[in-house]
């Protein structure tokens, strides 16, 4: 009597792989490596204060972390889990899975942005890891889809506050909101043109509301530690104001004048001198000069980016471009802080979160890995975007109802890279990490099942 051994089935196989890159990283990674940044917002989570520029939902999210097991681990697996049980998950949206999946899957694991990224702890790693997850959800949702039958509020609700919590820990990730919305509308076409409105227009708000009532929720009281009166937008303008008076000397910085004449003249003389389209922290290596920007008011400072902007708009376009090269591709990547790992940070904020500095030996051998990989299309972000515009070309061509949705995220990742046009202030590579993560879960879904069947058809054979 003979006995057949059945093989395994490729998205078996693939579920292993994933599995066993996430246990690997997380033996990596553990606790988590972290920056200034990463201690810097723990801390806040950790006492319930405000003090830093890091959004305060990202602070009050690793704090409950925190509260349940001290320390950044809790909250690196679970964050670790969102993503790599959504890569799990697509396999359940094809009728058949592709034995190309299998090394797919293995270089996936492999790659940098998952191995070390997903145990770094930054927003841009969590808002990269919620939005890829709504998506992911998303193409379930439009897959399962029935407009005759009763509709799945509870995969809704989820989408939407996935996509909230996305928008409050990365405000300018608001664009994958956006996109989903325009994908949730084209689930309902089928329903007519206001049905696509309605739907669109309605899921988008849901995402505004709900991250104004997390945001609101998640604020801590009043307390002696408190960021200082600034906002994001007024370092932006700063740095454009900055930038034109280096690209034109003799600009005329009237508002600023008018509340300081030194302080115009040294914005355009020892600022322009400071000035580097690489990011904004070269104005602060002059303590006189970063005095001086401090004192002057927000609204002088608006006033003269709107009086510059209406005045003297290709300057402003030359500015944002050079800005916007550097972050998008990165010419230095030295410079651009490709990777974090260990813990790295004032020697204080270390000891009094206990969290020891610099590499153990395990770090090192992810410094010497990735370093391999720095020059090579693994770290670029212009290689991204053609995976994404190449991978969302596939998926609107063949158009099956699940694939809709995964298109939209890799075009979600290219919208949200267009924004760095207008806010880029530093070229670090992590700003861009959604652009990277998008594409290669939107790439591997592809892989999944590469057949290229008859528009809106679906792939089942």
């Amino acid at each position: 009597m003979t006995t057949t051994t059945k093989a395994p089935r490729p998205e078996r196989v693939v579920h292993y792989v994933l599995g066993a890159g996430f246990l690997v990283m997380l033996a990596l990674s553990l606790p988590g490596h972290m920056t200034y940044d990463s201690l810097a917002q723990l801390r806040e989570g950790r006492l319930g204060v405000h003090a830093t520029w890091g959004p305060v939902v990202y602070a009050a999210i690793l704090g409950f972390f925190d509260h349940l097991a001290p320390g950044p681990g809790l909250y690196v697996t679970a964050s670790g889990a969102l993503l790599y049980g959504s890569l799990m998950s697509l396999t359940d949206l094809r009728p058949r899975v592709s034995w190309w999946a299998v090394a797919a899957a293995g270089l996936l694991v492999l790659a940098p942005a998952l191995l070390i990224y997903q145990g770094i702890v930054w927003k841009d790693v969590l808002f990269a890891n919620l939005a890829v997850a709504a998506f992911v959800q998303q193409a379930r949702l439009a897959r399962d889809w029935d407009g005759a039958g009763p509709h799945p509020w509870g995969r809704l609700l989820a989408i939407m506050l996935m996509l909230a919590l996305a928008a409050q820990v990365r405000q300018n990730g608001i664009v994958a909101g956006l996109v989903a919305a325009g994908a949730l509308g084209w689930t309902v076409r089928a329903r007519g043109g206001r049905a696509i409105a309605a739907w669109g227009l309605g899921g988008f708000v849901a995402v505004l509301v709900a991250g104004a009532l997390i945001s609101w929720l998640a604020t801590p009281p009043k307390s002696p530690e408190a960021a200082p009166p600034k906002t994001g937008l007024r370092i932006v303008q700063t740095y454009d104001i900055v930038g034109m008076a280096k690209l034109e000397p003799t600009l005329q910085l009237k508002q600023i004048a008018a509340f300081s004449e030194s302080s115009a003249q040294m914005v355009q003389t020892r600022g322009a001198r400071l000035y580097s389209p690489e990011r904004i922290d070269y104005l602060k290596v002059d303590d006189e000069f970063s005095y001086v920007l401090d004192t002057i008011p927000n609204e002088v400072i608006s006033r003269q980016w709107f009086e510059l902007l209406k005045s003297h708009p290709l300057t402003y376009l030359k500015v944002r471009f050079a800005d916007f090269y550097w972050v998008f591709l990165t010419p230095k990547i030295d410079s651009c802080l490709p990777f974090a790992v260990g813990v790295d940070a004032p020697a204080g904020l270390a000891a009094e979160m206990k969290a020891p500095l610099g590499l153990d030996p395990v770090d090192q051998y992810l410094v010497n890995y990735a370093s391999w990989l720095l020059d090579t299309p693994v770290f670029s972000h212009a290689a991204y975007f053609l995976i994404a515009v190449g991978a969302a070309g596939l998926l609107l061509w063949r158009r099956d109802p699940q694939d809709v949705p995964i298109a939209a995220m890799a075009l979600a990742g290219i919208a949200f890279t267009g924004t760095f046009a207008i806010i880029s202030i530093a070229c670090d590579y992590r700003y861009l990490y959604f652009l990277d993560l998008s594409a290669l879960a939107a790439a591997f879904y592809v892989s999944l099942d590469p057949s290229r069947s008859g528009a809106g058809q679906g792939a089942a054979e």
